[in-house]
């Protein structure tokens, strides 16, 4: 009988195992990355899930957003060099309802003020900062959004979303703004409906330009944008460990907060 009890305590001892530590746990989570950066760039376009996976795996933003900034900004570049930047200035600002109130010796000045030399290089150098904060703050967004809806995402994965979901729309739409800006003449340009870009892929194209708060609403619900979202979509669900309901809460939260600011932009100017 002592030898029965004897087995039975060897054969616990075997099937128990001691839990593994916090620092162990943590080790395996750290799975090492499958591609490499330039891989993604290229795989976000075929492979968006796989892609996340990766992602998740160790989060990679660098080289997507720089060259996000940087075609950008090399447009920006571009159609100010084709167009003038005092006639850009000049045609943006007439356009404005409060503008158009303002004597014409005002007027003039104001012109002239906003589209001296130092005016243009701050036009350079904002872009560049400002779409680095638009990275930051959405990333920020991602990440609490992710926590919120219960998941477990480090900021860091948040930020690779926000950047991988825009780079794909980003580069494709900059470069059909590239094709449009090269083939057309400035003067066939429509400088103050060409603020967000030469190419309108939604209905806010066939609108009144009397209309500037319902064009701002409907413009939200462009191709490329709804690309965007999807991948965002894809990404929170991947990244975050949420639900694809969560995931698409937080989009579309987002996409009403900038559905906001553009109303709002078209009431101030």
């Amino acid at each position: 009988m002592n030898e029965d009890k004897e087995n039975l305590d060897e054969r616990n001892e075997l099937e128990w195992q001691a839990p593994p530590l916090p620092e162990e746990i943590a080790h395996d989570a750290d799975e090492p990355a499958q591609m490499s950066e330039v891989g993604t760039l290229a795989s976000i376009f075929f492979e968006p899930g796989r892609t996340f996976e990766d992602l998740r795996r160790k989060p990679r933003f660098v080289m997507a957003a720089l060259l996000s900034i940087l075609i950008i900004a090399l447009f920006q570049v571009t159609f100010i060099q084709k167009l003038g930047f005092e006639k850009i200035v000049r045609e943006r600002l007439e356009s404005n309802s409060r503008v158009q109130q303002m004597p014409e010796d005002q007027k003039q000045v104001l012109i002239a003020q906003q589209s001296g030399s130092i005016a243009k290089t701050i036009s350079y150098a904002a872009t560049p900062f400002v779409i680095l904060i638009s990275f930051l703050i959405g990333g920020l967004i991602y990440w609490l959004g992710a926590n919120a809806m219960g998941g477990s995402a480090k900021f860091s994965q948040g930020l690779a979303v926000w950047v991988y979901a825009g780079f794909p729309p980003i580069l494709i739409s900059m470069l059909a703004n590239f094709l449009i800006l090269f083939l057309k003449s400035p003067d066939e340009i429509d400088i103050a409906s060409s603020q967000g870009g030469l190419i309108h892929a939604n209905p806010s194209f066939f609108l009144d330009k009397g209309s500037p708060v319902l064009s701002a609403v409907i413009a939200t619900f462009d191709l490329f944008s709804l690309w965007g979202w999807i991948l965002a979509a894809i990404g929170l669900k991947i990244v975050g460990k949420i639900s694809s309901g969560a995931a698409w809460a937080i989009v579309l939260i987002v996409a009403l907060i900038g559905v906001a600011f553009r109303v709002v932009a078209a009431l101030l100017f």
